[in-house]
């Protein structure tokens, strides 16, 4: 029998899909699989001990760095094994990862991948040239979650009513925009590829069945194909009335697909996360975001208007970022009434800067970074003002504090204001008494889901 174990190190307090898919595939090519997901369960040497593959997915940053020691220790324990790295994170740190000693690289859809690369190690072939990245187009299977841990160890969700399991599904991958700043552009260079909706609904059915009563589509933009993903929605809807979900959707789309919102609002959907990342004009436009400020107010009092809640996103500290910015920052997520939708980590997110950014491209941005830290995965950089520098410390020191003390977000953005305030040259402070936020009195109650990231 051919041994593979699967290894997340991170993924957002979701139960992995990217696990649970390959494993599905891997399984009928005759692979025994063992997935290990050391978010929630510590590692073990005896799952990769008689493996004859061990394969890491990578999908984020966070999960990229917290893999490379367990890379090193699998290889001390079971240095027979070969080594597999695949998802997002994978071709971007493909140099990295074979100095570490990964052996095969596998990014976009790389399901087949896995497969092709097992069948040639089990047989003694030859290992096949497989791209780091592959676009094509597969049919998706149901996939394996029995060896996972349960639903209820991962991240819930708290609502008016009380808390829902959740569940965690992708619809789509990849996505058709160009973001620079974004991870998704240097893999699917502007194109994204679905998930065949039978297998969608398949794998909800038995989430579902395991007690999911919410599920998280991860799609990097759920709107991307309409046509694939207003009918899938609908039909869980049908299926399932009483299962909620949300979704996350770019600002561009929720305008060009606003008559679409209503049926996300009637068929379950609780919020929608979208990444804003910044609500001036010129930032936006050089991450080349396709929205403007006044597109992402226009946004927001419309979902308000018919009563399907915007949770944003945001870079809130970029190398443009100003002191006088971030307070304008602040004082319109106090008008827009959204200060109870903001997780408070999203208030001090510092731009990172990887291997294959598009911000690579300006000139700017080549003048402004240090070179690679092979250790932190990025570019590093400072910002020309020390004190824009200084704000993110303290902003990031009262984020943790107030997730420590359980505070009411409403309480750690008056704090965070103050900290503003206290950077300020004394002329700007006179500015900003005028436009001190007014905090609604009346608290909504906005579903929130008990990952830190949400």
């Amino acid at each position: 029998m051919f041994h593979v174990t699967l290894i997340s190190t991170y993924d957002l307090g979701h139960q992995p899909f990217g696990l649970a898919s390959p494993a599905a595939w891997l399984a009928e090519a005759g692979a025994e699989v063992t997935c290990v997901d050391v978010s929630l369960r510590p590692f073990s040497p005896q799952t990769v001990q008689n493996a004859n593959l061990v394969a890491f997915y990578l999908p984020m940053h966070t999960a990229t760095r917290l893999a490379v020691g367990l890379i090193k220790r699998v290889q001390r324990i079971n240095p027979e094994a070969h080594i597999c790295a695949y998802g997002l994170y994978a071709p971007v740190n493909e140099a990295y990862l074979q100095q570490l000693g990964v052996q095969t690289i596998l990014g976009g859809e790389f399901e087949q991948g896995l497969v092709d690369l097992v069948t040639a190690l089990r047989d003694g072939q030859s290992l096949p040239s497989l791209p780091s990245v592959s676009l094509s187009r597969q049919q998706f299977k149901r996939p394996s979650r029995q060896t996972l841990p349960p639903l209820t160890e991962y991240a819930y969700l708290d609502t008016p009513a009380g808390r829902r399991i959740v569940g965690y599904t992708e619809a789509t991958r990849g996505c058709k925009h160009l973001c620079r700043h974004c991870p998704i552009v240097p893999v699917y260079n502007g194109r994204f590829r679905i998930v065949q909706p039978e297998v969608v609904l398949a794998d909800v059915r038995q989430q579902v069945a395991a007690g999911a009563q919410h599920i998280t589509f991860g799609d990097p933009d759920f709107l991307n194909g309409p046509g694939h993903a207003l009918p899938l929605i609908q039909a869980l809807h049908d299926e399932f009335p009483d299962l909620t979900y949300d979704v996350t959707i770019k600002i561009e789309h929720l305008q060009k697909q606003a008559d679409a919102l209503p049926l996300l609002r009637d068929t379950g959907c609780l919020f929608v996360v979208s990444a804003v990342e910044a609500v001036d004009d010129g930032i936006l436009d050089i991450l080349d975001k396709g929205h403007t400020r006044e597109d992402f107010v226009q946004v927001a009092q419309r979902m308000r208007q018919i009563g399907l809640p915007l949770t944003p996103t945001f870079v809130t500290f970029t190398p443009w970022t100003t002191l006088r910015g971030y307070a304008d920052f602040l004082a319109l997520m106090a008008e827009l009434d959204l200060v109870e939708a903001i997780n408070p980590i999203q208030y001090a997110i510092r731009l990172l800067i990887p291997e294959g950014s598009r911000l690579l491209e300006l000139d700017e941005v080549r003048g402004l970074v240090r070179p690679f830290d092979e250790a932190a995965l990025v570019y590093p950089w400072s910002h020309p003002d020390p004190a824009v520098d200084a704000l993110y410390e303290t902003v990031f020191k009262l984020v943790k504090a107030s997730q420590s003390a359980g505070e009411s977000r409403q309480t750690l953005f008056r704090r965070i204001w103050q900290a503003v305030m206290d950077l300020l040259p004394e002329a700007e402070r006179a500015f900003w008494a005028e436009r001190q936020p007014v905090l609604s009195k009346a608290v909504r109650a906005v579903p929130t889901l008990s990952e830190d990231w949400y």
